[in-house]
């Protein structure tokens, strides 16, 4: 199984470039601040669009096979029905790793990867596996100072 605590710290921390197939170019949209975190933390990241030439500052190809450079990991954020093809080029350029986002199984696709020798993370969002396990979670809007587990009692009026 690829998504225990070790071999997610190791995926995360081997990688340095990650094809993301499906980077959308709307700030609201959770690939685009997924892939901004990760750019942010220092990654490599390439944008996998067709509808796009730059996305996050990047340039952005129509498919993996289009990518000129070595690619240690593909984040796929797109349907679940859709992956097959994409772990099929994933095995084609040598990528060490096939991620699909929270919500996309395919076990078809990750059966084919690990075949083929890659690591396969399913359902799983790279952002959040990321700042659980390099210590990017953060108390920023949410720390009230009180630690409980008993909810607050509202008085009525």
């Amino acid at each position: 199984m690829s998504d225990d605590i070790s071999t997610l710290r190791r995926l995360l921390a081997s990688a340095r470039t990650i094809a993301v197939v499906g980077l959308s170019a709307d700030w609201f949209r959770p690939s685009y601040f997924a892939a901004k975190y990760m750019l942010d933390h220092g990654y490599r990241v390439i944008p996998v669009n067709p509808k796009h030439e730059e996305i996050l500052g990047q340039r952005s190809y129509p498919d993996l096979a289009s990518i000129p450079e070595p690619v240690d990991m593909v984040d796929v954020f797109r349907r679940s029905s859709d992956v097959l093809p994409i772990a099929e080029q994933a095995i084609a350029i040598g990528a060490g790793t096939l991620w699909m986002q929270i919500g996309v199984i395919n076990e078809e696709a990750a059966a084919r990867a690990r075949a083929a020798g890659l690591d396969v993370v399913m359902d799983r969002c790279v952002k959040i596996e990321h700042a659980r396990l390099f210590g990017g979670l953060n108390w920023m809007g949410v720390n009230t100072r009180i630690i409980s587990a008993k909810r607050p009692r509202h008085i009525a009026n």
